[in-house]
């Protein structure tokens, strides 16, 4: 009898998740369970979870356990090393291997390692991105640097998304429970300022809503503005938890525009779509070069600023653009794409300070922090990325009048 563990990573969801059918159609018993990894502080000093993204996934681990109880299985939860629960698990239950999604950032490739070190056996499934990377048309290798040659090339294939795959129709029994602990349910707390719910029938339902209100219509002239639910998609979040996989969001997409007609909205949505695969598919050419001081440059850096970090961080530095971003932030756990690049190029020119230091605390605090495009972000506007044109500074006085020129989000957020 086949006994199977499927540990949850960034995949909470049933829908589009390959490795999950794999490991339900191959097991007689199977554990889906989740780890919380151990709640370090981040090198800078600051918790690396923050209290709206720990908000989140709580709603959408308690989405997904109801979804498992609803078809006789369950999703039991552990803390600690992913390798030491594992191994105690595979021994308690004679489990024959561990199914689980790929994520080819260097932590969590460290700790892959270390599971197989272990001498288990660990079956890992790339499914985070809305193209197949066995679909491209070039090798990881070979992979163009520029993202204009990125997507031209992918263009010129005809390629658009790959598709996704069913939900399981039933999920194996569980097998006997393990007798190491199990981490006890959180308490609710108060999200009087989290402005989306978390789980696969939220992310599906926000789907459904955004679609049937012609929303994509006008995506690409309101993709920048700062204020309101309806300005971009909000798919984020859900992208994040993978609460909704980037090929389900694509396929409702290529359905709506057989309805509707195409247009640039649609196209944008696409367009956006396609940067979060071009940044995790650097990760398979570069890896962990991408996390160096230097980042791609091979420079050295001294950039510093750490005694304007906590102006900036908390919304303090008397530019009230910039302030009113990074309270946002802090009260939120969101900020718009256009905020984003203003306060990390405010941090990275103007305050002079370490790219790096700007990242981590966007993972801290982003209810949508997913590792791959915040830094590719961060190594973009900071210029050490693959982008030859070196970093990208923004004028703040003119992204002041080009997106709040009546001050509308400033008062907002001050």
């Amino acid at each position: 009898m086949s006994t199977l563990i499927y540990w949850f990573k960034n995949d909470l969801r049933l829908i589009d998740n390959p490795a999950l059918l794999e490991a339900c159609n191959r097991a007689d018993r199977l554990l889906p369970i989740y780890i919380h990894l151990p709640q370090a502080a981040h090198v800078f000093g600051f918790p690396r979870e923050g209290f709206h993204r720990k908000a989140f996934l709580r709603e959408s681990l308690k989405d997904l356990r109801v979804q498992l109880r609803a078809l006789g299985s369950d999703l039991l939860e552990y803390a600690g090393e992913p390798a030491d629960i594992l191994a105690q698990l595979a021994q308690d239950t004679h489990a024959n291997a561990v199914y689980c999604e790929r994520i080819e950032a260097p932590e969590e490739i460290r700790r892959s390692q270390e599971i197989l070190g272990r001498g288990i056996t660990l079956q890992e499934f790339w499914q985070s991105s809305m193209l197949s990377p066995d679909s491209l048309p070039f090798t990881a290798q070979d992979m163009p640097d520029m993202f204009t040659q990125f997507r031209k090339k992918v263009e010129y294939a005809g390629l658009k998304f790959s598709p996704p795959v069913i939900a399981p129709s039933k999920i194996p029994a569980l097998p006997e429970l393990a007798q190491i602990p199990l981490m006890q349910s959180s308490q609710e707390l108060d999200n009087s300022m989290h402005q989306f719910l978390g789980g696969e029938r939220n992310a599906l339902e926000h789907l459904k809503q955004y679609l049937a209100r012609r929303l994509p219509d006008t995506y690409k002239e309101t993709r920048n503005q700062l204020i309101g639910q309806d300005y971009s998609s909000k798919f984020s979040p859900y992208l994040a938890l993978g609460c909704v996989s980037a090929r389900t969001i694509v396929a409702k997409l290529d359905v709506y525009e057989q309805t509707h007609g195409a247009n640039d909205g649609i196209y944008w949505l696409w367009f956006e779509l396609l940067w979060r695969d071009y940044f995790r598919f650097l990760h398979f050419k570069y890896g962990i070069q991408l996390y160096r001081e230097a980042g791609l440059s091979g420079t050295p850096i001294s950039k510093g600023g750490y005694q304007h970090f906590e102006s900036w961080r908390t919304g303090s530095t008397g530019k009230s653009l910039i302030d009113a971003g990074m309270r946002e932030l802090l009260k939120t756990g969101y900020l718009s794409n256009r905020m984003r690049q203003i306060v990390a190029s405010y941090w990275i020119y103007d305050l002079q300070g370490d790219w790096r230091l700007g990242a981590a605390w966007f993972e801290s605090q982003l209810i949508d922090y997913d590792v791959y495009s915040n830094q590719g972000n961060w190594l973009y506007l900071a210029g050490l990325g693959t982008d030859p044109r070196g970093g990208r500074r923004f004028n703040i006085a003119k992204q002041e009048q080009d997106h709040d020129p009546r001050g509308e989000y400033q008062r907002l957020w001050l």
